[in-house]
């Protein structure tokens, strides 16, 4: 990577650190982040905001992760709300969406960028 591309990515974990299916909590340059894992045909990394706005609670990473239609969503572990892991946003309650961020694997470790 080059200088510029290390400011803007923060690596957060080895990737066989989030186990298949399930989120993590990073910090990410202060702010809590929830970084996803999904296996399978659609095995993909996702990183969301860990702060559930509607809760007020930073509990997102422990959310339950599955599909509403085409979109691949976490449910928050407190009131349920579905968030679109790949926008952040809240399905039933646009008012409470999150910010989505870019996030991809080099090195075997999992980088964020913020």
């Amino acid at each position: 990577m080059n200088d510029r591309i290390e400011q803007d990515w923060t690596a957060v974990c080895e990737i066989d650190d989030i186990v298949p299916d399930t989120g993590v909590c990073a910090l990410v340059k202060g702010t809590q982040v929830a970084v996803f894992h999904l296996a399978g045909e659609d095995a993909a990394l996702y990183a969301i905001d860990n702060y559930d706005p509607h809760s007020q609670a930073a509990v997102l990473s422990r959310g339950i992760v599955g599909s509403m239609g085409e979109r691949i969503v976490v449910a928050s572990p407190i009131y349920k709300q579905h968030f679109d892991l790949r926008t952040g946003e809240c399905l039933e309650a646009p008012e409470f969406s999150v910010n989505a961020y870019r996030v991809r694997v080099a090195g075997g470790k999992v980088w964020v960028a913020a």
